[in-house]
């Protein structure tokens, strides 16, 4: 695991991977199965692999929060950089600091507690885990009102915030008067799309973000990196082409439940047993699964017949 901060090189040159989190029938963690999706995408050109929501780090017992973290820093490989989550609540992000400071990862998400939260609250909550951690963290947007622009740009400046995530959907990719002022308060390129292939067009064009997140990456990771490639070097034609790739699988995840479908998606590609989620969440109808499969297995099709 590369242990070396998270720099604005490595967010222009990899995909930042959301990959699920495999488990054994009895929800015990595989080593096996997370190992498959870690090499999958490695052997397609990714490097930075965030866990967080498609892993279901929310929903975490505490008592195998260490046990998580020491698995993926075994198992990623040497020039990958991995992410792992922490929260959402006050009191679980200082426990899980505590674990943090334990291991050697360079960065970790803070994830959006929803509720029962002020900006300002937020932003104290963050310099409180940094503190207790010993390491930036990584800012997660995802609902408006969570916290404000000013807040993430002191943040920033304090040295407390390795990169952010955006990831609030809008109706207009486009007309996004928040992600506007946030641009003009803390430096694009530290701000990465965070809603997979569909907006990161726009966000990249439009706004100037470095890179996007992906879920869909873990089944077609040779092809999210080529449109990586494709919006920095300003190919608008060929990253329109390969995002409509991914839309079919994105549609359905937007229809049913972006984290379920992913989970069952990398099963259904044949590139790991993903087993059942983690409660609270649970696993796909079974009446979803063949839509699921054939999506995914297109689109793992088309990643294996990419250049």
């Amino acid at each position: 695991m590369l242990t070396t901060p998270l720099s604005l090189s490595h967010l222009g040159r990899s995909v930042m991977a959301v990959p699920p989190l495999a488990r054994h029938l009895d929800r015990s963690l595989s080593e096996a199965g997370n190992g498959r999706v870690i090499r999958h995408l490695e052997a397609g050109g990714v490097s930075l692999l965030l866990y967080g929501g498609n892993a279901n780090f929310y929903h975490l017992p505490l008592s195998e929060y260490d046990t998580a973290l020491a698995m993926l820093a075994q198992l990623a490989g040497p020039d990958s950089l991995v992410v792992p989550s922490a929260g959402p609540s006050y009191g679980l992000l200082l426990e899980h600091a505590r674990v943090i400071r334990q291991h050697r990862f360079p960065t970790v998400m803070v994830l959006p507690q929803q509720g029962i939260t002020t900006s300002a609250g937020v932003a104290n909550g963050i310099r409180d885990f940094v503190a207790a951690a010993g390491v930036p963290a990584l800012v997660y947007v995802k609902n408006d009102g969570y916290i404000d622009p000013e807040e993430i740009a002191a943040l920033d400046k304090e040295g407390l915030v390795s990169a952010v995530k955006y990831a609030v959907v809008r109706r207009d990719t486009a007309d996004d008067p928040y992600l506007r002022k946030l641009v003009t308060m803390v430096d694009a390129r530290k701000i990465i799309s965070g809603i997979g292939e569909q907006p990161a067009t726009v966000h990249v064009r439009d706004f100037g973000l470095s890179g996007f997140t992906s879920g869909c990456v873990c089944v077609a990771p040779k092809l999210s990196q080529a449109m990586l490639a494709a919006v920095r070097e300003q190919d608008w034609g060929e990253a329109e082409r390969i995002r409509a790739i991914f839309a079919p699988l994105e549609d359905l995840r937007n229809a049913i439940n972006p984290i379920r479908v992913l989970h069952q998606a990398v099963e259904s590609a044949g590139i790991a047993d993903t087993g059942p989620l983690l409660p609270l969440l649970s696993n796909v109808d079974e009446k979803h699964v063949p839509a699921i499969a054939a999506a995914a297995q297109a689109l793992f099709a088309a990643n294996a017949s990419a250049h």
